[in-house]
């Protein structure tokens, strides 16, 4: 009738065995499972775990067999397997675990899950392994390039500065221990000038007006410096063009050469090597012939003094060397040499004059260029979008991650005002200031895993989790901030999808009962609730006759159409869910009067008794529908509404169908009622309530008892004698009646056969046979073990079924009446007459006996034409050998004119009420 349904705990089917992958299913186009995300499952009755193909290549790849792959996921999805049983449905948990795959690598996954189930509770898990490792190792590793980044300058040993319209606006540690100063605060806001002294001023002033364009530098240069005690001293100096807050500034990167200078001077007149610096020391004649190398110079390139002194330094170093070239350059210059083994190195060259040749000091700075190089690769090789926000709210830099998931080109987005990007939260709302880096930059505060929607530029729009936080946390003042965000728009759909399928029905994308619930208790609680709720409970009539017989496809239509025609028939704010099967329910509160809900009703029957046409076929079907109303001030919850109008949707099917009836609280009674009576029905089996009794059946020619029919008795402990009128029905409509079937054949034959042995009498036992037990696969089974138990002859044994339990389906009656012919046993029809069969009908079934029904008997002797319709049914049974039994006899006159019609049998209270055996037959010894 429905799309087969994944195999999850509390999904209504059994799902796989144990440690088994999931099969295909609905759940299975998600598109999750691959190398990177799986779906699991955990079924909390039997603590069996199940997951879709996908996995084995997250845990370890085809390697794992089955049991190492369901221990592997048994031991991550342990905390939630565990810590989940008593949570309601459909609340959701997140944790990530490490795990080591079969080559020994670490790995990260990040598990998310939902409890489900039904009304008792949460019945299992369905959850997605997602795999995280690549996303948590480009996190860490730009935060720690960030941290490397902030620290090679704040710990750098060079002074930085940055002067914002000449003044002083930052300082790095370096500066401050520079300048004489204790802290920042007696550097941060004075003018740069009062730190330069008068004779390096004006070339200063000319090299930063050189400065044109953002990022342009100068060329090292020698510029003397003033303490703050006003004493001098010596740096090599190089300025940046930059911004602060937005606005043009310069950033100056100061080296004390005072140390090195009196190093090369010392080289100058003495020709000696400084052995205790880090810089590599070089000395040469004036046509590049290596006259001293110390030890930094040996490890810097690979060569032991001894090797270098007498070599040439451009071989040395692995590259063209001229110290006069770096001489006209400045005196230093950045250039790139090679280690001995062949591997690049980054240096920067001091180059000095020495009457015979030169000092040259190479200063390694491969480390610092490598790190600043891995910083820019990771952070432009991230999945995650990262942007640097200046102090004033404008957008510096930015990965091409980020470029993409903003849908701009990079040229486009730097520069531009953050606050541009245009953002909304969960609910359609600005978030404040539009930007979090506002706040951080404002505040100091990390926001983290904030969710919002952002609207490209091309108008589409994309979900991304954002993390905004200060550059340098230490310095606040910097204001500069780092913001990251990832693109979770595919990730929400499935969550929404899954949130959809949670709430509504697969088949005809109604709500489902659960959702019905929740609507439901909504509407009844809180201060707006409607004057008036009302609740429609819908079942089809004569669908499952099209289920049936045209199959579950058919049906499924048939269901669906009948769902969309239920939607156009209410109004813009009602609900219209299926409970399952062909249930259907309908919520309102925009109608108040009876008549309003009759009309509706009315309106809904009409909709769905219009001809459906499926594959060419015409269907009809209709409703029969339970009513229930609350008002404002009614107590009842959700359920017991549902409830209730199921039990008036009962009533209406018990009165005709194709039909509405209002609840009332006498119904309920009623049927509750019912639901007792069932159960103390279930319980008088094992309680030993339930007794047979058995009615004389005479042959009318010689007046001799011929058979007795067995009639079930009930004796409540507390009602006392139960109508079989009132507990068959219940049997039959339930499982029951196979079971108290099963108990009164036993128990009868049992009877029978020992009643036929004692007393030496041939003695036919008539039992009767529901509709329901015609349709039990196990019936002549049953039949024949109770033959062969008890001894009694299958010839003394008549099972009797009635008239319209035969016409329900001819072709099943007969296949089963043929197999209990084939044991030996005779069949009757009872109550004949009372049906639509005919005797052309009769003749096509294995049948021994008829039995007029007793309305037909009782007016015998009162009405010509009863006694027509008798005679004209006995004369008709016997033409094709049927033997005649009347039912009801209540005198002797109705024996008499059925013995002048030629009657075979009878029986009735003339003839002998049921009674007890021993009443009957009298004790037996």
């Amino acid at each position: 009738m429905e799309a087969d349904a994944l195999a999850v705990p509390g999904a209504g089917n059994s799902g796989p065995p144990a440690g088994a992958p999931l099969g295909n299913g609905p759940v299975g186009d998600l598109g999750l499972a691959g190398d990177h995300a799986a779906i699991w499952s955990y079924d909390f009755e039997h603590e069996t775990l199940s997951w879709l193909p996908g996995l084995e290549n997250l845990l370890g790849g085809s390697v794992l067999t089955e049991a190492e792959i369901e221990s592997r996921l048994a031991d991550l999805v342990a905390p939630l397997t565990s810590g989940t049983r008593t949570s309601p449905p459909w609340r959701e948990f997140e944790l990530e675990q490490s795990f080591r795959n079969p080559v020994g690598e670490v790995r990260w996954v990040r598990l998310r899950a939902r409890t489900i189930g039904d009304d008792n509770g949460s019945t299992g898990l369905l959850g997605i392994a997602t795999d995280v490792t690549d996303i948590r190792e480009n996190r860490q590793a730009l935060e720690d390039l960030t941290d490397r980044y902030r620290l090679l300058v704040e710990l750098s040993p060079d002074a930085v500065c940055v002067h914002e319209a000449g003044v002083v606006t930052y300082v790095n540690r370096a500066a401050v221990t520079a300048l004489g100063a204790s802290s920042t605060a007696e550097l941060i806001g004075r003018p740069i000038m009062d730190f330069v002294a008068d004779e390096s001023l004006p070339a200063l002033l000319d090299r930063i007006a050189s400065l044109h364009r953002q990022g342009a530098s100068t060329d090292p240069a020698d510029t003397v410096m003033l303490r703050l005690d006003g004493t001098k001293y010596l740096v090599q100096s190089i300025s940046v063009r930059t911004t602060w807050e937005g606005r043009p500034a310069f950033q100056v990167i100061m080296r004390d050469i005072s140390a090195q200078k009196a190093a090369e001077a010392t080289l100058r007149y003495q020709a000696a090597l400084i052995s205790h610096v880090s810089d590599a020391i070089i000395a040469t004649s004036g046509t590049g012939v290596v006259t001293s190398w110390n030890p930094a110079a040996e490890n810097v390139y690979g060569w032991t003094a001894g090797e270098a002194i007498g070599g040439t330094v451009s071989e040395l170093v692995g590259a063209e060397l001229d110290p006069e070239t770096v001489l006209r350059r400045g005196g230093v210059m950045r250039t790139t040499h090679r280690h001995r083994n062949g591997s690049t190195l980054a240096i920067r060259i001091s180059a000095a004059e020495m009457n015979d040749g030169f000092v040259l000091v190479c200063a390694d700075e491969t480390a610092r260029r490598r790190a600043e190089q891995h910083y820019s690769t990771v952070v432009a090789s991230l999945d995650e979008g990262v942007v640097v926000i200046g102090p004033g709210g404008l957008i510096e830099s930015a990965n091409p991650a980020a470029c993409r998931i903003i849908g701009v080109g990079h040229d486009d987005l730097i520069g531009v005002p953050c606050v541009t990007l245009e953002l909304y939260d969960e609910q359609g709302r600005i978030p404040p200031a539009r930007m979090p880096s506002v706040i951080t930059r404002r505040t100091g505060a990390t926001l983290t895993g904030l969710v919002l929607r952002l609207r490209r530029p091309a108008g589409d729009d994309v979900w991304i989790s954002l993390t905004s936080r200060l550059l340098t946390p230490e310095d606040p003042s910097a204001q500069a901030v780092v913001a990251s965000f990832t693109d979770i728009t595919e990730r929400r759909a499935i969550g929404e999808r899954l949130a959809h399928e949670a709430t509504h029905d697969p088949l005809t994308e109604l709500a489902n009962r659960t959702l019905v619930l929740d609507s439901l208790a909504e509407a009844l609680s809180g201060a707006g609730r409607a004057e008036l709720t009302t609740l429609l409970f819908i079942d089809l009539d004569k669908f499952k006759v099209i289920n049936d017989s045209l199959g579950h496809s058919v049906g499924d239509k048939v269901l669906r159409i009948a769902g969309e025609r239920l939607r156009r028939g209410i109004g813009e704010n009602d609900l219209v869910g299926r409970l399952g099967g062909d249930e259907f329910v309908v919520v309102t509160a925009e109608i108040t009067e009876p008549h309003e809900i009759k009309a509706l009703a009315e309106h809904l029957r009409e909709a769905l008794t219009e001809p459906i046409t499926v594959n060419g076929r015409q269907l009809h079907i209709d409703a029969s529908i339970g009513i229930v109303t609350a008002a404002n001030d009614d107590t009842r919850t959700a359920e017991d509404l549902l409830r209730d109008a199921d039990v008036a949707m009962y009533q209406a099917k018990t009165l005709g169908r194709a039909r509405y009836e209002f609840f009332d609280v006498e119904l309920r009674e009623r049927m509750q009622r019912r639901l007792r009576m069932e159960q103390d029905l279930r319980d008088a089996l094992q309680n030993e309530e339930l007794w047979t009794a058995y009615q004389p059946v005479v042959d009318i020619e010689s007046g001799e008892m011929v058979a007795v029919e067995a009639l079930l008795r009930w004796k409540h402990p507390a009602h006392g004698t139960i109508s079989p009128a009132e507990f068959i029905p219940l049997a039959e409509e339930s499982d029951l009646i196979n079971l108290i079937g099963k108990y009164v054949l036993r128990t009868t034959t049992r009877e029978i056969a020992r009643r036929r042995e004692q007393l030496g009498i041939d003695l036919n036992l008539k039992v009767n046979l529901s509709a329901r037990q015609l349709d039990d696969p196990h019936l002549v089974a049953g039949v024949q073990d109770a033959l062969k138990t008890t001894g009694l002859p299958p010839h003394a044994l008549t099972l009797e079924v009635t008239e319209s339990a035969l016409m329900r389906d001819q072709a099943a009656a007969a296949e089963v009446l043929t197999s209990l012919r084939d044991l030996g046993v005779s069949l009757a029809i009872d109550d004949f007459g009372t049906g639509y069969s005919s005797l052309a009908q009769l003749q096509r079934l294995p049948l021994d006996t008829l039995k007029i029904d007793r309305t037909f008997v009782t007016g015998i002797a009162e009405s010509r034409d009863a006694a027509a319709i008798v005679k004209s049914i006995i004369a008709m049974a016997h033409a094709v050998d049927l033997i005649v039994v009347a039912e009801g006899v209540e005198d002797e006159q109705q024996l008499m004119i059925l013995s002048e019609l030629r009657c075979d049998q009878a029986q009735g209270f003339h003839l002998g009420r049921p009674a007890p055996p021993d009443e009957l037959f009298g004790a037996v010894g």
